[in-house]
Order: structure tokens, then C-alpha cells, then sequence
């Protein structure tokens, strides 16, 4: 239940306006001026965000139980011209542009012109990226062969663990002095850089116990100037926190909420990490503090859901910082993916769900909000109580929570080298990606376009699109006398441009490690400290990154159609599918219907074709896997889009799947829109023929209409759907369930609809807040049944 309070913070919320601050940018640019030259690059960072902690603008929203915003108050969105120094032209695009707009001030425009980009146009790391990169990676980037997620954000997708209830910052700041005592001056000739990133992290601890100290000592004098009592006593106990956390270890379960968001404020302040930062396994962390006051008498049930609430509303007051150009298109949101997840398993192994997972499974509900994202982490020993809950939140429509499979999460981490304690504490951050929560620095380095790879391929090198050459000479299509002969040209290709790619995130990586450490993230991730290393330079325990392979549906029926119509069938030539294609199938009606109604299709469970995607599969996670990473890690795959499947749609012609010229490609690893015709039990056997515990993380979704999932039935149905997927070692699952009529007139009529919210990919958002083509992509999504 909503309490008043809640309703109003969380109205406040909705209708906050995304608008640019340019207090951190100031910040940025007045300490490096100071400072650089003069002290260590890590010691500038923790400057820089010891400084903003000290002086940004303080807020207290009425009413509101946890505090603290990134800027002086809801959805005012910091700038970090550090990575991403934006043109004058960039800002007027973002302030007027339709959709994930944020509104800028004609002084901040003028800022940004006399004082921030004369200094920081050419230190930026964007600047610095492009500047280090081939004209081959160049041309692949432009031509949307694969994106980079390090062009204008920084490495994140790195989740909290336990230790910030269990220690205070003081504690973290006495393990950093005693790793600094323990350097070894004599022997390690790596010694005086630790000794650098250690003091830095010193620095980074004062910089939270700053600002806990400032929100003390302001609650406690807006308390003074308060005359209605209750709001008094309010504030005065906001101070009385914020006076013990983050400086010490929380002691009840509302400290802990604030203390992890002083946290999650620090992190994002320091930088802006792709994905932000987020509470990971928030039940079994808060349980022990719920059951704890519970039973002393000090916390209610309804208290610790308003607190919760509360806490909901911090998340959706954040949009995620302003992007343009590529990186606009690869993620057009304001959600910056910071996902909760629920239930799951405890570090022994046994059931993690508790009375704090209903409560969450409540608060998610009610508050149906977009931020938080959300998900269930489900294993063979959750209860079935659990799993309906989840289900019947989902069906209402908003695409909350989604699913996770949290066996075959654990042995995906296990197989990626990590303990089986440290796998059983980890799970799902930012779209459906794994890693060892609190542990792991686990980087998407960038999305890579499948079916961009068979239309160069087709092409002999070239690009049609751009007209460049850009890949290698495999052959002309019309002499391949066997399919095995085109596969074995395709991942020829495929080799070439994740060489290409993999090349230029090794020096993503040592622009970072060298230029832009982070040294508070790297004070909650183990082992920075014992290491004496940044998080960005190798620092975590474990330390993988993933390149995300996009479009799996759209190639599978493109090599398959290739396959049997070309040749097995031999009911076209190459020659003749080669003209179809240019010609975007104009006049060839007849070939367009033999390659999108004749021919055999991914996720009917079909071997043909999934066979086919079993082998596009195996050829992207050998061409990638083990491949080392700069930091003592390893390269491995995930498959999933955000929006990317819509960009990377727009730089391709037609494809043999009958699929036209510039249209989005298939999502996640679902299949193309319209193709899966034998319902959903068919779609999940069809996805499950891929080896998801390869991966690091794939995404499933699911379309229905309301009628299928209504009633005991269809709450049983969506349910069981869900343990099948998974007894298969499918990894997520997420549904819509939406009238296609709903979204056709929301389309029409926006302003009727404007709280209609759909599942995207591994993110929902508001259905008017996507462009028409992403709207059109979600409304031909397939609608299932299980009749």
C-alpha cells in the first residue's frame, strides 16, 4: 500500500523535467586547473569528487525519509566533460530534440562554450579514444559494424555486495592505511603507483563521509527553521542517519537503504559508469536488519515498505546522463539500468527467499515505476509462491520484473572462473548481463552487428551501404558452390572485424586504466584495496569483458534461407538472390514470399533452422572467447541489444530473410518479429539450442495479449513457461502483455497514453518515449498464445 507521502514524492518524480546541470562539470574543470600536474592522476580523481561532495548543492525533498540527489534536485542530470566534452551544437540538440530530451539554459550553453570546451575538447577520453583508434576501427564504427560503449561512458556494471552494511567508511579508509603500510618499496617496483591509487582511495572515503556529514548538519538546520512538528521530528531523525552512516557500519534497516545510496550517489558522481550502480541481491542484504527490528519491536512491516518506497523514487530521480550521436542510438533511454534483484540462493546454496523478497515484490508493484529495473532470480529451490508473484506483477502489463534463471547464472559464472561462493552471491545487472556482485569488474565494451557480417560477406568486402571496403576478399557470392563454402567466408569476415574490434578495446582499456581511474569505485569492489590497484586497471578479483553480439534471429533466417532455398532446394540462384536484395525484393514478389513463407524459421523448433543458429552461435563465442583483455581478464560474449537492433537495422540493406532494407533487426536472442508462428513453448525450445552457459548473459522476450495470461490459468501457464525455460538452461525471460490495438492507438493518440509502459529489451519505458520505428518493432513483435 502507497501511503500519501510516497504518492506525493513519487508524483514529483514523474513529473520532474531531465534538465543539464552544470554544477559537476565545474567542479571538474576548477579542480584539474589546480591541481594538474601538481599531484597523481588518481589523486586528481578523488579531488575532483571529494570536491563535489563538499560543495554541489544539498537537497531534501518534502517528506522524503532517504536523501540525496546527483544535482541540486530530481532529474537535474550532471555533464562529465572529462569523458564526454559536449559541442554548444550538442547541448541545443539535446534541449529541443522530441524524445530523452533534457533541457538546457541558454547560461549553460554559454559556460560550456567560454570555459569548458576550451579546456576540455581535446583532454576528453572521448577525444582521446578517437584520437588513438585505426581508420579501420573508424570506418567499422561509422559503418555500424560494432559500437563502443567507452566513447562516452565509463566502464561500470560492477553491483554491490554486503560489505557496506557490515563496514563503515572509516573501516574502508584503515584497509586502505594498512595496504599502504604493507607496500613493499623495495621489492615491488609497482609500489609507489599503488601507493598513489591508495592515497587516492583515502581520499575518496572523506569524500562520503563529506557529504554524509553535510546532510547531517542541513537536516538538522531546516529541522530548526521546521514549525510543523511531525515534519521536524522527521528531519532531525534524517540527521541522526545520516550523523552514523556512511561514516560507520548501518545498524537498522533504514540506515542501510541510506547508506547504500551515499554509495550509489558516489559512484555516479565520480563518474558515469555504463551501467550505474546498483543494490544487487537488496533482500538477502536487508533481511537480517528486518528480522533483527522485527523482533525487537523497532521497525513495522509497513514502515520498512514505506522506507522502500521511499527508496524507489531516489532511482527514478536520476535519468541516466545526456548521450548523442551512436551512443544516443545504441541506448535512446533515460533509464540508466540500475536493476534490483530478488530471491535467488544464499552463499550455501540454500533458498534466498525471504520476507524481504515479497515486500520488494510489493514494492515493485505498487510503485511501478521505471527505475529501479527490476528481476527475479529464480532456481530450482524457489517456491512456486514466489515465481506466481513474479508472474502476476508481469502480466499486468509494464514488463516488471523480468526472470532469471539462477542456475544457470551461477554455472555461467563458474565457467567464466569465478568461486562457487562468489557466483552464489552474484546475479544480473543492466539488461540480463551476470557477474560476481562486489568482486568483478565485468565490462560491455560495445554491441556487434551479426547480420552486417553475411551482407559484407555477400559482398566480398564491401560495404553496399557506404560503398567502402571494409572487410576482406572472401570470394564472390555467386562462385560459393556450397553453403559450408559461404559459412566458412562468414567467419572468415567475422574474424577480421573482431580483431578489429578487440584491438581498439585493448586501447580503450589502457586509456582508462591510465587517464581515468576511479578510485571510490574501486574502495567497494574487492580486491582494489589488498591490490593496491584501480578498478579500471585490473584491480578486481575478476575481471571480464564482453562484446554483445546483436541480431541472432535476423541472421539465423538469413544463412538459413541462403541454405535452402540457394542450395538445397535450389529454387533460386545466388545471382538472382543478390538482385532481389539490391533491388530491396521491389519486383520480386515472388522471391519474397519463397524466402519469408517458404522457408524454415528460428523459434518454431525447427532443427533446420536452429540448427543454423546453433552454428552462427558457436562461430561468434569461439571467434571472441578466451581472448585476453588487458587486465588479466578474459574476452567473452553476451547477446543482447538494448536499441541497438534498431540502429544497427538502419545501416543495412535488405536481407535473404525477406526482411526489407533499413527496418530493425530481431532483438536480444528472440526471434524475428512475426516468424515464430508455433507459440511459445516452440520459442523457448528453440532458444534454448543455444548454449547459454557460454554466455554472460542472453534476453529473452516474450509478447502477449492480456486475455492469454489472465485468470488462475493463465497465471499457471506464464508460470510454468518460465521453470520449462529454464530446466533448458535458458538464461532470462521477460514478456509483454499488450494489445496490439493498445499500442496502434498510443501511437495515434500519445497524449491519452501517456502512462503506457512496454518492454523494450532489458528495460521498460514509456511507450511515448521511444521513436516511431522502436514503437513499430515493439507492435510486430509476435503475440503469442497458449492454445
Amino acid at each position: 500500500m502507497i501511503t500519501n507521502r510516497v504518492k506525493r514524492l513519487r508524483e514529483e518524480s514523474l513529473n520532474a523535467v531531465p534538465r543539464i546541470s552544470m554544477e559537476r562539470a565545474q567542479v571538474v574543470d576548477r579542480v584539474y586547473k589546480l591541481y594538474e600536474g601538481k599531484v597523481s592522476v588518481p589523486v586528481i580523481r578523488a579531488l575532483v569528487l571529494k570536491e563535489f561532495m563538499s560543495t554541489k548543492k544539498l537537497c531534501i525533498n518534502e517528506g522524503e525519509l532517504i536523501v540525496g540527489e546527483r544535482g541540486e534536485e530530481p532529474a537535474a542530470t550532471p555533464t562529465y566533460p572529462e569523458l564526454c566534452c559536449h559541442t554548444t551544437w550538442d547541448m541545443e540538440i539535446m534541449n529541443k530534440r522530441e524524445n530523452i530530451s533534457f533541457k538546457v539554459k541558454d547560461g549553460d550553453i554559454k559556460m560550456q562554450k567560454d570555459v569548458i570546451i576550451p579546456f576540455w575538447e581535446k583532454r576528453s577520453i572521448r577525444h582521446k579514444i578517437l584520437e588513438n583508434m585505426t581508420e579501420e576501427w573508424k570506418h567499422c564504427y561509422k559503418a555500424g559494424i560494432f559500437t563502443e560503449f567507452m566513447e562516452q561512458r565509463g566502464p561500470g556494471h560492477t553491483v554491490c555486495d554486503d560489505k557496506i552494511y557490515k563496514k563503515g567508511f572509516l573501516d574502508f579508509k584503515k584497509d586502505i592505511e594498512d595496504s599502504i603500510k604493507g607496500l613493499d618499496f623495495n621489492e615491488d617496483n609497482e609500489a609507489l603507483d599503488k601507493k598513489n591509487q591508495l592515497e587516492a582511495m583515502s581520499i575518496a572515503c572523506d569524500a562520503i563521509m563529506i557529504l554524509g556529514k553535510r546532510y547531517s548538519e542541513y537536516a538538522k538546520e531546516l529541522a530548526e527553521k521546521e514549525t510543523d512538528l511531525m515534519a521536524r521530528e522527521e528531519l532531525l531523525e534524517i540527521s541522526k542517519v545520516c550523523s552514523h552512516v556512511p561514516a560507520n557500519a548501518p545498524r537498522n534497516f533504514r540506515e542501510a537503504l541510506q547508506m547504500y545510496w551515499f554509495v550509489h550517489l558516489c559512484v555516479i558522481s565520480e563518474l558515469n559508469p555504463w551501467d550505474a550502480y546498483n543494490p544487487g541481491r537488496l533482500d538477502q542484504h536487508l533481511n537480517p536488519f528486518y528480522e533483527r527490528e522485527i523482533e525487537g519491536g523497532t521497525l513495522t512491516h509497513d514502515k520498512a515498505e514505506e522506507l522502500l518506497q521511499c527508496f524507489w523514487v531516489k532511482f527514478n530521480n536520476q535519468p541516466a546522463p545526456p548521450k548523442v550521436g551512436i551512443t544516443l542510438k545504441e541506448s535512446a533511454t533515460y533509464t540508466d539500468f540500475a536493476n534490483i534483484n530478488v530471491g535467488g540462493v544464499k552463499v550455501d546454496g540454500a533458498d534466498g527467499v525471504n520476507d524481504v523478497s515479497y515486500m520488494l515484490l510489493d514494492v515493485i508493484d505498487e510503485m511501478k515505476l521505471l527505475q529501479p529495473s527490476s528481476n527475479v532470480q529464480i532456481s530450482k529451490k524457489s517456491p512456486q509462491k514466489f515465481v506466481k508473484r513474479a508472474c502476476e506483477i508481469s502480466r499486468k502489463g509494464w514488463g516488471q520484473p523480468s526472470m532469471f534463471n539462477t542456475d544457470a547464472v551461477i554455472q555461467e559464472l563458474i565457467n567464466a572462473g569465478k568461486s562457487l561462493e562468489d557466483a552464489r552471491c552474484g546475479g544480473n545487472s543492466g539488461c540480463v548481463e551476470t557477474g560476481a556482485f562486489g568482486k568483478e569488474a565485468y565490462i560491455l565494451t560495445g554491441y556487434f552487428n551479426l547480420p552486417k557480417i553475411l551482407e559484407i560477406t555477400l559482398n566480398n568486402g564491401i560495404d553496399i551501404i557506404t560503398g567502402e571496403k571494409l572487410g576482406i576478399e572472401t570470394g564472390n557470392a555467386n562462385d560459393f558452390k556450397t553453403y559450408d563454402e559461404l559459412f566458412e567466408a562468414y567467419k572468415k569476415q567475422l574474424k577480421h572485424f573482431i580483431e578489429i574490434k578487440v584491438r581498439g578495446n585493448r586501447v580503450i582499456e589502457r586509456i582508462y586504466a591510465t587517464m581515468m581511474p576511479v578510485p571510490f569505485l574501486s574502495i567497494v569492489t574487492d580486491d582494489c584495496i589488498s591490490n593496491g590497484k584501480d578498478y579500471n586497471a585490473g584491480g578486481a578479483r575478476y575481471n571480464v569483458s564482453y562484446i554483445q553480439g546483436v541480431g541472432i534471429g535476423t541472421i539465423t533466417d538469413a544463412l538459413t534461407a541462403i541454405k535452402y532455398q540457394v542450395f538445397d532446394k535450389k529454387n533460386i540462384t545466388m545471382d538472382e538472390l543478390s538482385k532481389t536484395l539490391k533491388d530491396n525484393f521491389k519486383g520480386h514478389e515472388d522471391v519474397l514470399k519463397l524466402l519469408k513463407d517458404k522457408t524454415p524459421k528460428y523459434g518454431n523448433d525447427n532443427d533446420y533452422a536452429d540448427d543454423v543458429m546453433k552454428e552462427i552461435f558457436e562461430a561468434f563465442f569461439k571467434e571472441v572467447d578466451g581472448r585476453k583483455n588487458g587486465k588479466g581478464g578474459v574476452f567473452k560474449i553476451n547477446m543482447l541489444p538494448t536499441t541497438c537492433h534498431v540502429y544497427f537495422g538502419s545501416v543495412i540493406g535488405a536481407t535473404p530473410n525477406g526482411r526489407k532494407a533499413y527496418v530493425p533487426l530481431s532483438e536480444g536472442i528472440s526471434p524475428e518479429k512475426g516468424a515464430d508462428l508455433k507459440g511459445p513453448t516452440a520459442v523457448i525450445k528453440s532458444a534454448s539450442k543455444m548454449d547459454h552457459l557460454k554466455t554472460g548473459g542472453t534476453l529473452l522476450n516474450q509478447k502477449f495479449t492480456p486475455s492469454v495470461v489472465e485468470g488462475e490459468k493463465g497465471l499457471n501457464n506464464m508460470a510454468d513457461l518460465v521453470r520449462t525455460y529454464f530446466k533448458l538452461d535458458g538464461h532470462h525471460i521477460q514478456f509483454n502483455v499488450v494489445n496490439k490495438e493498445v499500442l496502434i492507438e498510443a501511437q495515434k493518440s500519445p497524449d491519452e497514453y501517456k502512462d503506457l509502459i512496454v518492454r523494450v529489451a532489458g528495460y521498460s519505458d514509456y511507450f511515448n518515449n521511444l521513436d516511431e520505428v522502436l514503437q513499430n518493432e515493439i507492435i510486430d513483435r509476435t503475440e503469442q498464445t497458449f492454445a
